[in-house]
C-alpha cells in the first residue's frame, strides 16, 4: 500500500492541464483550458480543464475529476496504480510497505521477465528492418500480405532469425539471465545442455497488456513445412496468461470507447488488416475459444460486441459456446458473416473503412436469430434434430441475465421455430432454476456444517412452541437407549438362570431429554403456513366461462385449474405445467389438507390472536 504521505505530495504535484496535455490538444480560453473529450465522439471542443480549480469536466458526456481520476478513466487503471503512474511523472519515489522475501523474489522475477521480452521486442523489431535476412524475407512477407511500414512499427512486428540459437547467444552477451530467456518461452533448454531459440525463422507478432507491456510473442512460420506448426506461441508463464489477454487491446482500448463497440476477429493479420483501414475499436482471441478473462477485458470498455466470421462453417460452430459467455456476461453481441473467400483482413483490405462500415450495418444480426437460422438450416426436416437444436437455443436463450430481453428473445424464437411461446418459457424457467438450484447446493457443500441444537428441525423453520408432545407426555416417555419390553407369552428357560441385570439405570421422568418427533404431515403444515402467510385470502383465479356463463372463483383451499398452479406452492418442486390433469398431485395433496386450517387462520386474524395461537392445532 501506498503511504498518505506519498499520496499527498503525488496529488499536490499533479496539474491537471499537464496530465490532460499529453493526450488531449488543449488551446487556452480565458482562464480554463478546452479541447475535444478523449471519452466520447466529440466534434465540437467539449472537454475543458481549469487550472484553478485543478480538475478537468466534459459537458457532453460529463467524464472528470481530478488528474488522477482523469489517468483512471483514460489508462482503464485502477486508483494506486493511478497514483503510481503520476509518481513517475513527476519523479516521485512510492513508500510502500516493506514486502517479504518471497514476494520481493516473485516481483524481481516478473520485472525481470518483462525486461526480458521487452527487449527481445526490440531485437526482433530491429532484425526485421536492419538485417539482410529480415528485410528480405520478413519484410517481403508484410509486403505481400499489404501492410504499410508505419502499421508494421506501430504494433512492433519483428523477425527471428532462421538460426538454432541465434538469440539466446545475443542475450547472454548483453548480460540477461538464461534463466529469464527460458520462463519467458523465448527459448527451450534440452536436459542435454543445448539450447534452442523457440521462434527461429519465423515473423514476429508482440502481444501486449493493456498498459502496453510486452507479455508474450506468436511467431509464424514461412516456410512450407507439413512438420513444422504455422503458428509458435509463447508459453504460459507468470506474465502470461493466455486466458487474461486479447491480441491488440492495447491499441483498440481508445477507440473502444469512443464508438461504444468492439469487433472480435480471430487472428493477429485481421487486427492489423482492420488497423490499416481505420477500424481501430477491434481485438483477436489469437484462434482461441473466449474465456471468462478476456471476455471482462472487452466489458471494461464496452456492452456492445460485433463478431465477425469468415464463414467456416466448422470455425463458427466452435465459436458458439464463447459466444454464450459474452451473453452470460449480459453484452449486446452482434454478428457479421462475411462473404466467402474473405476474412476479416483480406475484406478490410480491398474495402475503405467507410465501406466497412457500412457492409457492418446492413449485415450485422443479432446472435440469437443467426444461430436459430444457422442451426435450423443444417437440421433441415428431421425432427430429432430440430429437437435437439430447439434445446441448444433454449439453453442459449436461459444464460441472458436480463429478464425483459429474455423475453423478447422467446417471443422470436417461438415464431421462428413454429413452437408455443409457453413451452419454451416453461423450459427456459426449468434451466434457469436448475442452474439456481445446482449454484446453491455447491454454495451448501462449499459452507462449514453449522451445529444446530438438539431441539431444533434444520430442515425446516423453527416455529416458537412447536413440540409433538406436551410436557406431562414427555415425562411418560422412555429414555431411547432403553430395549424395548419382551413379548407378553416371553417364558424365560429355566436353564438361563435369573435374568441379568441390567447395565443401564433408567433416568427419572424429569431428566429427560425428548428430541422432538417428526410429524409425517409436517411438511404439508409448514408449507401451508408459508402460503397462508404469503398469500392469505388473495383471490388467485377469477374468470367467466364463456359457454356456461359460470364463474369460477380459485381461493386458497379450493379446487384449482392449471392457472392457479401460478400461486401454487408446489410449482417449484411438481412443475405440472402443461398437464391435462387440471389438479397437479402436489396440490391436491395440498388441498386435502387445507381448508380446515384455513378457516381457523381466519377466525384467528378474525380474533386478532397472536399466530402462536395456531400452533397446538398442527399435531
Amino acid at each position: 500500500m501506498i503511504d498518505q504521505p506519498t499520496i499527498d505530495r503525488i496529488l499536490d504535484a499533479a496539474n491537471i492541464v499537464d496530465v490532460v496535455s499529453e493526450f488531449v490538444t488543449l488551446r487556452k480560453r480565458g482562464i480554463n483550458y478546452v479541447g475535444l473529450c478523449p471519452f466520447h465522439s466529440d466534434k465540437s471542443p467539449s472537454f475543458y480543464v481549469s487550472p484553478s480549480k485543478n480538475i478537468c469536466k466534459c459537458f457532453a458526456c460529463g467524464e472528470g475529476g481530478t488528474a488522477v481520476h482523469f489517468i483512471m478513466k483514460h489508462e482503464q487503471l485502477s486508483y494506486f496504480d493511478a497514483l503510481r503512474f503520476l509518481a513517475k511523472k513527476y519523479n516521485i519515489e512510492i513508500q510502500e510497505r516493506e514486502l517479504t522475501e518471497k514476494e520481493k523474489q516473485i516481483r524481481s522475477d516478473r520485472e525481470s521477465m518483462l525486461i526480458v521480452n521487452s527487449w527481445a521486442g526490440q531485437y526482433f523489431s530491429t532484425l526485421l528492418h536492419e538485417h539482410v535476412e529480415g528485410k528480405s524475407v520478413g519484410m517481403r512477407y508484410f509486403a505481400e500480405r499489404g501492410l504499410r511500414e508505419d502499421i508494421i512499427r506501430k504494433f512492433q512486428l519483428g523477425y527471428s532469425l532462421d538460426q538454432r540459437d541465434a538469440l539466446y547467444k545475443t542475450a547472454i552477451k548483453a548480460g540477461y539471465k538464461k534463466e529469464f530467456l527460458e520462463k519467458t518461452g523465448l527459448v527451450i533448454a534440452y536436459d542435454n545442455g543445448n539450447v534452442n531459440d523457440r521462434f527461429r525463422g519465423r515473423v514476429i507478432f508482440p502481444v501486449h497488456t493493456l498498459s502496453g507491456k510486452v507479455v508474450a510473442f506468436g511467431g509464424r512460420v514461412l516456410k512450407k513445412d507439413e512438420k513444422t506448426a504455422k503458428y509458435v506461441n509463447s508459453p504460459e508463464s507468470e506474465i502470461y496468461h493466455k486466458s487474461n489477454e486479447l491480441y491488440g487491446i492495447y491499441f483498440a482500448k481508445q477507440a473502444i470507447m469512443k464508438q461504444d463497440r468492439c469487433f472480435l476477429v480471430e487472428g493477429y493479420m485481421d487486427v492489423i488488416g482492420m488497423h490499416q483501414v481505420g477500424v481501430e475499436n477491434v481485438v483477436a482471441s489469437s484462434g482461441t475459444a473466449l474465456t471468462q478473462g478476456q471476455i471482462r477485458l472487452i466489458h471494461r470498455f464496452t456492452n456492445n460486441i460485433t463478431v465477425l466470421y469468415d464463414g467456416d462453417a466448422a470455425g463458427i460452430k466452435a465459436a458458439l459456446r464463447g459466444i454464450d459467455m459474452l451473453l452470460e456476461e449480459g453484452m449486446n453481441v452482434k454478428v457479421v458473416l462475411l462473404p466467402a473467400g474473405e476474412d476479416p483482413d483480406s475484406f478490410a483490405r480491398s474495402h475503405s473503412a467507410s465501406e466497412f462500415a457500412e457492409f457492418i450495418s446492413q449485415n450485422e444480426t443479432d446472435f440469437i436469430r443467426f444461430k436459430t437460422k444457422l442451426l435450423l438450416a443444417e437440421a433441415g426436416s428431421d425432427p430429432i434434430k430440430r429437437s435437439a437444436l430447439i434445446s441448444d437455443i433454449i439453453r442459449t436463450v436461459a444464460i441472458i441475465p436480463d429478464n425483459i430481453a429474455r423475453s423478447v428473445y422467446i417471443r422470436e424464437c417461438s415464431t421462428t421455430m413454429e413452437i408455443d411461446e409457453q413451452v419454451l418459457l416453461n423450459e427456459v424457467n426449468k434451466i434457469r432454476l436448475n442452474k439456481e438450484e445446482n449454484q446453491a447446493a455447491k454454495s451448501v457443500r462449499n459452507t462449514p456444517p453449522v451445529q444446530s441444537p438438539v431441539n431444533t428441525i434444520p430442515e425446516y423453520p423453527d416455529f416458537p412452541g412447536y413440540q409433538p408432545y406436551t410436557q406431562e407426555e414427555a415425562n411418560t416417555l422412555p429414555p431411547e437407549n432403553i430395549p424395548p419390553p419382551p413379548p407378553e407369552d416371553y417364558i424365560p428357560e429355566k436353564e438361563a438362570g435369573p435374568p441379568p441385570t441390567p447395565p443401564y439405570e433408567v433416568p427419572t421422568a424429569p431428566n429427560i431429554q425428548v428430541q422432538p418427533k417428526r410429524s409425517p404431515f409436517e411438511a404439508y403444515e409448514l408449507a401451508l403456513l408459508r402460503y397462508i402467510v404469503r398469500y392469505g385470502e388473495r383471490v388467485l383465479y377469477d374468470y367467466v366461462d364463456e359457454e356456461t356463463n359460470e364463474q369460477t372463483l380459485t381461493q386458497p383451499g379450493a379446487p384449482a385449474a392449471n392457472s392457479a398452479c401460478y400461486g401454487c406452492p408446489w410449482l417449484r418442486l411438481c412443475r405440472c405445467g402443461e398437464q391435462e390433469d387440471p389438479l397437479c398431485a402436489g396440490y391436491r395433496q395440498f388441498y386435502d389438507l387445507s381448508g380446515p386450517y384455513m378457516r381457523v387462520m381466519r377466525d384467528l386474524r378474525r380474533q386478532q390472536r397472536p399466530p402462536e395461537a395456531l400452533m397446538p392445532l398442527l399435531r
